[in-house]
């Protein structure tokens, strides 16, 4: 449930002085003889318009004198303010679009910053727990959407608010001008209404921008649907199947349910406010310009101060305008760096503060493991007792639902167990600095990477230390049985792996398989000690996936491994199978020693072995597989 932002002058005023605090912060990534540079051009920007009246004012004053003299002989001011008014004018066309290059000068300095910072949080700071959590997403999708260009960035908002500086640089101005001429309650008068219907301005599309931050879940299910409904993978799938119509049809349902309680929200606090912000306008222009009227009657003011405090006077009326420069770039981009500053905030302190010790050897035990995914859930794993054996491969089996995943997501460190201790040599994995164990580890899940780079850096994420290391890459693509593929593609190992490019190509999936194996070999040959599997053979067929688990076990035979999988039968090569079901281990052995026991796995491999046997009893199936 959604939390209305609180109302009222106070939070007003502290949420203003919480977003220049917000933009001083963001502006520290700008060096500083360039943002003074910056702070220079906006204030000359909005101060110039202030000179050119007075520089005309000056003129008009001196027209009477100048109708009034000889011909060819006016007075010599006039032609000095008109010089001024002139100088001041071409300066200030001169000037103003250097300050959309000012503003992207700062806004790419700031989002490189930040974007980095996003790279941080989520790829080394934040608990992998988290990036499974629906609020998590939601909040990580707004963040990206700025830097995605869906909408403006915490750059664009420091650069804008930087940009008002012109505007109220001329507020001042102005206001100063009229004060000197019309007296105090004149300029009290233009700055009351100028700030009162900004104020409102601002604060109308402060709360439109809050009452749209509550609807990021849906702006993020519309968005994946259109992303998808666009791009070429669909689109064979969707002629083939007649899914044009139900796309469209879903696409209008989402669009609605995000865009019409928009469109509402935006009626309710823009609309209304619009209507009494003009009113003011009206009753504060109306004053300043009755107050001036009544000076030029009484013959109070000079022709002089009738120019200058009849063209200040407009200036603050269209401060209640919409600011282009500014208005969306602070509202949507502080809203992008509000939702990272949220990740930042649940992100771990950087382990690299951390001493990391010797690497533990030795045994991994887990010892009584609990695990749930909630607080309220059930237990998935219920005190789970499993030893893997240093330079021995042991497979994971069990049916859908057994915990595989989980028991692999806790040795990967994703997740903290709830109850009980998994050790590495006798320590706490939980003592180990998370990126110490993670480098000792090679993982291909089951959906692994597939990036549209090269096919050496596809190989390299194994270790991206390696990746100008050519001879190791050929190893690693070698050892997985995929190197005489790679040569035979265009540009060798500098083959985009993705027709989407110019000399790209696809690959199939059991490519892609080698594709990872020779990642994870890569990341062995640097250093790592454990490499997990966990069921990367999904999508193959029961014969390629043997085959992949066979040439796997013989390339890391004396290699600590673990391997999930759904087929029985593809990883009867283990050294160790453990069968796991209702969160713990039923049975443990090799494949003959289970199938001699004749239990769970006995049966169950019988089972599977009879779809790929025809003709043949589910005991002779078995039979026949075990020998």
């Amino acid at each position: 449930m959604s939390v209305s932002p609180p109302t009222g002058p106070v939070a007003s005023l502290g949420r203003r002085v919480r977003r220049w605090a917000d933009t001083a912060r963001l502006l520290r990534a700008v060096a500083p003889a360039p943002l003074a540079g910056v702070i220079a051009l906006h204030l000359a920007v909005g101060l110039l318009p202030i000179a050119f009246i007075l520089a005309t004012s000056h003129v008009i004053a001196a027209l009477p004198d100048a109708l009034a003299s000889p011909a060819g002989q006016p007075p010599a001011r006039i032609g000095t303010a008109l010089l001024l008014a002139v100088g001041a004018f071409v300066l200030h066309q001169l000037l103003a679009p250097f300050q959309t290059l000012a503003s992207e000068m700062v806004c790419r300095q700031v989002d490189g910053a930040r974007i980095a910072d996003l790279m941080t949080c989520t790829l080394t700071r934040l608990p992998l727990a988290d990036l499974e959590r629906q609020e998590v997403l939601d909040t990580l999708a707004e963040a990206r959407s700025g830097f995605d260009r869906v909408s403006p960035t915490p750059g664009d908002a420091a650069a804008g608010a930087l940009a008002l500086l012109a505007r109220y640089a001329q507020l001042a101005g102005a206001t100063a001008m009229v004060t000197l001429v019309l007296g105090p309650l004149s300029g009290l008068v233009v700055v009351a209404t100028a700030l009162v219907i900004r104020h409102g301005q601002r604060g109308s599309l402060g709360k439109f921008g809050a009452r749209r931050a509550t609807m990021t879940g849906r702006r993020r299910r519309l968005s994946y649907l259109r992303r998808t409904a666009t791009s070429a993978a669909l689109a064979k799938e969707a002629r083939m199947l007649g899914l044009v119509p139900w796309l469209r049809e879903r696409h209008g349902v989402e669009a609605r349910g995000y865009l019409e309680p928009l469109w509402a929200i935006r009626r309710d606090l823009l609309l209304r406010p619009f209507v009494t912000l003009a009113a003011v306008a009206l009753a504060g222009g109306g004053t300043a310009l009755a107050l001036l009227g009544r000076g030029g009657a009484q013959g109070d003011l000079s022709l002089l101060q009738l120019a200058a405090a009849l063209q200040a006077v407009l200036i603050p009326l269209r401060f209640g305008v919409f600011f282009p420069e500014s208005d969306m770039q602070t509202l949507y981009g502080f809203t992008a760096d509000d939702a990272l500053r949220q990740l930042e905030r649940r992100q771990s302190p950087p382990d690299d503060t951390e001493p990391v010790p010797e690497a533990a050897t030795g045994a991994i035990r887990f010892e009584r493991v609990d695990f749930r995914y909630q607080p309220d859930a059930p237990d998935v794993l219920t005190g789970l007792d499993l030893e893997l054996t240093p330079g021995r491969s042991t497979a994971i089996v069990g049916l859908n639902g057994a915990g595989k995943t989980t028991l692999v997501k806790l040795l990967t460190r994703i997740h903290e167990p709830t109850g009980g201790r998994i050790t590495v040599g006798g320590t706490n994995l939980e003592d180990l600095p998370a990126p110490a164990w993670h480098r000792r580890i090679a993982v291909i899940f089951q959906d692994f990477t597939r990036l549209q780079l090269t096919a050496a850096q596809n190989i390299a994420l194994g270790r991206p230390g390696l990746l100008h290391d050519t001879p190791a890459l050929r190893e690693a693509a070698s050892r997985a049985g995929v190197a005489e593929l790679l040569d035979g593609l265009a540009h060798g190992l500098d083959t985009v792996l993705s027709a989407d490019y110019e000399g790209g190509t696809d690959l199939s999936g059991g490519q892609w398989q080698r594709i990872a194996l020779a990642r994870a070999l890569l990341a062995l040959d640097d250093g790592a000690h454990l490499l997990v599997l966990d069921e990367p053979t999904a999508q193959l067929d029961v014969r390629a996936e043997a085959a992949f688990f066979d040439r796997f076990l013989e390339l890391t035979r004396g290699v600590t491994s673990v391997i999930i999988a759904h087929r029985f039968s593809s990883v009867r090569r283990a050294d160790r199978i453990v069968v796991l079901a209702d969160g713990k281990v039923t049975e443990s052995g090799t494949h003959q020693e289970l199938m001699d026991l004749d239990g769970r796995y006995a049966e169950l491999f019988r089972t599977q072995a009879e779809r790929f046997t025809p003709g043949t009893t589910p005991r002779a199936a078995g039979q026949g597989a075990s020998r």
